[in-house]
This record gives structure tokens, C-alpha cells and sequence, in this order.
């Protein structure tokens, strides 16, 4: 019994004609139109990675992930309600909106809506990107990463690791709780910021070359403002990648060169160093805000030559 990807994810938003450039022509996905209140994005052969739906509501819909077997969901649905948690079963409406054979939907302690699924539907055209691009790194990887902002981490921490069987693949406690969860080869699928703050940080896609990311990059740049983290490489995944403000706010990453590990033997480690081994200078934050100390972290990486393996 496992969880073994980021499936999809779903956002509300009443900005549907600033995500179809976005997600469109920014990130490369192919827009896929659901009718006046909701479209849909596809990655790769799958029918659908990405709903944006005009409804009212939380940023982050929901989340989707995907289970190994069709059983795994009911074990998951008799462990959650042992737990305490209300697990609903997804009907055949549900289902087909998701585009997947079988799901269960329910909430995680602050909130946040969960699927788990079975049965993902593979579309029977070829993908076709939004923008010229080789593709993005899915397959049994998923749809990339989520990171959610959680008021009490305490709480957050055992639902996700003993419940959902997430694994830690590292994490911090200075200056707050940091946890990075993986599920598969990917570094980190899911990872929580103990920031006391609730919602929806950031999710990343992840390119196949990385003239993509920096493509991508230039066409931000010219836009006002959309640079939410400038280029840089992560110190945990090795990830090189940039940040961009989302039409509603929340960021999301555009990465390439992301670390595979082995799952089964990984051992968790607490990490010391910043996030960054160079660059992804936060340019929505003060000096006063921690702009600074995050670029200290960096120049003392640098002065003690931290840097990622070779590969």
C-alpha cells in the first residue's frame, strides 16, 4: 500500500484568462478549455494535471494523489476514519471531472482537501505545449511538488508521515519547522513551512531541459512583477530554478536538473544550510523581512564552498 505521486491539483481562481497565459504561455501547458468556469492543463499524456475553476473559496481546491492499487484506497479510508477524519467517497461525476477511475476526497487538519485516486485516464491525442518546449519530468515522478504554508506543523507533521505513509526526506527547525516529504524518487513531492500562516506556498513543474527554465524566465522578466525569486539552485534537491507570482498570488517554481533518490534507502537527515547554494534572491521580501539573512546564508555557502556532488 502506497502513495506514490502527485497526481493533480486544483486551484480557484476568478482569474481563468490570466492562468491561461500563465500556465499557458509562461510555464508551456497545454490550455484545455472546460466550459465558461473552469480550464483544465495538461503535462504529458495524461488527461488533466491542472484545474482552475471560478468559484469562491480557498487558493489551493484541492490536491490529488495517486495510490499504487485500488485497495490502497480503502485501506486509506478505514486508517483515516480510525484517525477521526470523515473520508467521502468521490461519485461517478467526480470521477470523470478528475478524469480518474476511482477517488476518496478528505480533509487534512487545517483544511486542506485531499484525493487520493486509482486510475489515472491517458488521452488519446499527443501532448501539446503551450509554448515551444521539451516536455516536463512526470511519468512515475508526478506532476512535481506542493508546498503548503501550516499554522501548527506538530499537527500537520504526523497526519502526512504516519498516516499517509510520507516520507521524510529532510528538514529543518530554525528558524521555524520545515519539512520536505517524498513519495517516490523525486526529492520532495510535498513539503510543509511551519511559517503560522495557512494556504498555499508554492508548487513546482519541472522541465526536461533547462534552456526551458531559462526561456521561461526571460519571457517573465518581461512582465512587471512576475519575478517573485530570482534564478538559483536549491541546497536539499539541487533543483536550478526561478519563481514566478501565479495569478493569485501563491508562487510557482520552474525547475530543471531535480535530485532522484532511492527510496527505499534514503535516511532523513536535519539540514543547516540555507535553502539556496547560490541566486533565488526573494524580491517580495524586505531587508527587514529576512531578505538579507537568506542572501548571508548564501554568500557563507559560497565562502565555505558548499556546493551540490558531481555528478
Amino acid at each position: 500500500m502506497a502513495i506514490n505521486a502527485l497526481g493533480y491539483l486544483g486551484v480557484r481562481s476568478d482569474r481563468l484568462d490570466d492562468w491561461g497565459d500563465f500556465a499557458g504561455k509562461l510555464l508551456g501547458m497545454q490550455r484545455i478549455d472546460r466550459g465558461g468556469k473552469a480550464l483544465a492543463f495538461r503535462m504529458d499524456d495524461r488527461q488533466q494535471r491542472l484545474l482552475v475553476s471560478d468559484e469562491p473559496g480557498e487558493t489551493l481546491a484541492f490536491m490529488g494523489w495517486e495510490v499504487e492499487q485500488r485497495d490502497d484506497l480503502q485501506t486509506y479510508a478505514a486508517r483515516l476514519e480510525r484517525y477521526g477524519t470523515r473520508v467521502n467517497p468521490g461519485g461517478r461525476d467526480l470521477c470523470d471531472r478528475r478524469f480518474v477511475k476511482d477517488l476518496i476526497w478528505f480533509e487534512d487538519p487545517c483544511g486542506n482537501r485531499i484525493e487520493l485516486f486509482h486510475g489515472p485516464m491517458i488521452a488519446s491525442d499527443p501532448f501539446v505545449p503551450g509554448r515551444p518546449i521539451d516536455g516536463f519530468m512526470t511519468g512515475p515522478l508526478g506532476m512535481g511538488h506542493a508546498v503548503l504554508h501550516v499554522k501548527d506543523i506538530e499537527v500537520m507533521l504526523p497526519f502526512y508521515r504516519d498516516l499517509l505513509d510520507f516520507h521524510v526526506s529532510d528538514y529543518g527547525l530554525k528558524p521555524y519547522g520545515l519539512y520536505f516529504f517524498h513519495v517516490n524518487g523525486r526529492h520532495h513531492s510535498f513539503a510543509m513551512v511551519g511559517s503560522g500562516q495557512s494556504g498555499f506556498h508554492h508548487f513546482m513543474v519541472e522541465f526536461q531541459n533547462l534552456d526551458d527554465v531559462g526561456q521561461g524566465y526571460d519571457l517573465a522578466l518581461q512582465q512587471e512583477d512576475r519575478i517573485a525569486y530570482t534564478l538559483g539552485r536549491h541546497t536539499n534537491d539541487y533543483m536550478t530554478s526561478y519563481y514566478a507570482y501565479s495569478p493569485n498570488g501563491f508562487f510557482v517554481e520552474s525547475g530543471w536538473g531535480g535530485r532522484v533518490i532511492d527510496p527505499q534507502t534514503w535516511e532523513s537527515q536535519q539540514t543547516h544550510d540555507g535553502p539556496s547554494f547560490w541566486g533565488h534572491e526573494r524580491l517580495y521580501l524586505t531587508e527587514e523581512e529576512g531578505r538579507k539573512r537568506l542572501r548571508d546564508m548564501r554568500l557563507e555557502a559560497a565562502a565555505g564552498g558548499r556546493r551540490s556532488p558531481p555528478v
